[in-house]
């Protein structure tokens, strides 16, 4: 797939402020500061077009970007993230499975994780809620260009076999680098055979 137009659309602090139109929305989810808006960016082309911060906890609301005028890219905000305060954690948990759980414009979710990191319960816990309610989702391994080949593969196999112990069937595994614009291709021809679906 070719992105030749991305543009913002909106922000939402609620579902009921989504866009109403019958274009499919494709998600992106993960701990804060996991390096989504790099990806984003990364995708789209188009740097700047989801603001990278190094502050965690930067996207708080659900950013709509339409792209070729088929689908959107959904960038959502981070979980997990400690320093927010207990009633804000709750209003993003709120937003964020009303958006995942409810929303019907939801078509795909991809959930992304740092690589270098052993699988962290706050991510499991979130797949596994996912596979409770049959979301479609798949998971994007970030900051791969960290790591060697060897120790990516070992990475992966490590968060396969966590996930093993729930599932018999895994969700789809990618591995990308902004740095590097490693997995690109690969993540948008993906996107690509799911929109045919």
């Amino acid at each position: 797939m070719q992105i030749s137009k991305a543009e913002f659309k909106c922000s939402s602090e609620r579902i009921a402020q989504v866009p109403k139109d019958p274009l499919p929305d494709i998600a992106f989810i993960g701990r804060s500061n996991v390096g989504k808006s790099s990806l984003i960016n990364l995708l789209t082309g188009r740097q700047g077009l989801a603001k990278v911060s190094g502050t965690p906890g930067k996207t708080r609301l659900i950013n709509h970007f339409r792209i070729n005028d088929a689908w959107y890219l959904v960038d959502l905000p981070g979980y997990g993230y400690a320093r927010t305060s207990k009633v804000q954690r709750g209003e993003f948990s709120k937003l964020i499975t009303d958006y995942v759980l409810r929303c019907e414009k939801l078509h795909f979710l991809f959930v992304l994780v740092d690589i270098r990191l052993e699988p962290q319960r706050i991510d499991l816990r979130f797949i596994e809620m996912l596979g409770e309610n049959g979301v479609p989702f798949g998971i994007i391994f970030t900051k791969a260009d960290k790591l060697s080949k060897t120790q990516r593969e070992k990475s992966v196999e490590r968060f396969r076999t966590a996930l093993s112990e729930q599932w018999e069937e895994l969700p789809p595994m990618l591995v990308s680098s902004s740095e590097r614009g490693l997995g690109r291709d690969e993540i948008l021809d993906f996107i690509d055979s799911i929109l045919k679906v």
